[in-house]
């Protein structure tokens, strides 16, 4: 088994004090560089020219590098091993973060409350639950999202686009990560694992709700009463004890319920558990 180097960024090596003299200069950002093939690279950054395209789809880059990354979603190759589970990757950054699930490591501290995390964008999605920060704007409805790919999927509601097909059943999905949860569905996969208990599961969100059961953490806080919860959804039902809503219907005899736990018809005195409005927790993420 081939283990790959991981490979630095050009510009940050190139940008190394130990590197020595740099004497290609840059006319744009006034950087320096010990390689004239980085000071190109840095200009394309500059000028979004993209001289490096796929001969298979079209698709051009910036970077060589880059380049070569893309085509392994064409080919299928994944040069980067694990050598602990002998997964592989196509990217060794990928390899660098999954290295991550096996050692616990979390190098990426949030200098607010203190909280750690394995990945850079995870800490920086963190952040702005402190902030509050929504930064990317939906053009059509100036609704704001907190992350681009929250944007990403709420754009499509206006679209309605949905390019990603299931091939087993022809179900339609506006995501590719839509598909893939739903694919399970037929293939009963399961690739979260608790490493507390080995218990599995098919989403990720599944396994971070179900560690909290060990771990008893509770995140979600009622910004009205102070309360804790271990999930969104748990938070959304208490918040209807304060807004008075009730989104549970029983479709015999109409009466509305706060609680899912409280729906029993009058008319059959059976307890009805029919989730009508709270679908939050099977939307897509």
């Amino acid at each position: 088994m081939t283990n790959y180097p991981l490979m630095m960024n050009p510009l940050t090596e190139a940008n190394n004090p130990d590197t020595g003299e740099k004497p290609y200069h840059s006319n744009t950002c006034s950087v320096s560089f010990s390689d004239s093939d980085v000071l190109i690279i840095d200009e394309h950054t500059h000028t979004e020219e993209k001289p490096y395209p796929c001969d298979i789809c079209g698709k051009s880059f910036s970077e060589k590098s880059n380049l070569t990354k893309h085509k392994h979603t064409h080919t299928g190759e994944k040069p980067f091993h694990c050598d602990i589970c002998d997964k592989s990757f196509s990217r060794s950054t990928y390899l660098t973060k999954h290295i991550r699930t096996h050692t616990g490591e979390r190098p990426y501290h949030c200098d607010i409350c203190g909280k750690s995390f394995s990945l850079t964008g995870t800490l920086t999605k963190h952040k702005l639950t402190h902030t509050g920060e929504r930064p990317y704007d939906c053009d059509i409805c100036d609704k704001s999202f907190s992350q681009s790919g929250h944007l990403m999927k709420h754009k499509l509601t206006h679209t309605g686009e949905k390019a990603y097909h299931c091939d087993i059943c022809g179900k339609s999905f506006s995501r590719s990560g839509a598909l893939i949860i739903h694919k399970r569905t037929h293939t009963g996969e399961k690739p979260y694992h608790c490493d507390i208990c080995g218990k599995s599961f098919s989403l990720s969100d599944a396994l971070t709700k179900h560690i909290r059961t060990h771990t008893g953490e509770k995140p979600c806080h009622c910004d009205i009463c102070d309360k804790s919860f271990s999930n969104s959804s748990q938070l959304s039902r208490h918040k209807y004890i304060h807004t008075g809503e009730k989104p549970y219907h029983c479709d015999i005899c109409g009466k509305s319920f706060s609680k899912p736990v409280e729906m029993s018809c009058e008319a059959t005195g059976a307890n009805l558990y029919r989730f009508l409005e709270d679908k939050n927790s099977l939307k897509e993420d």
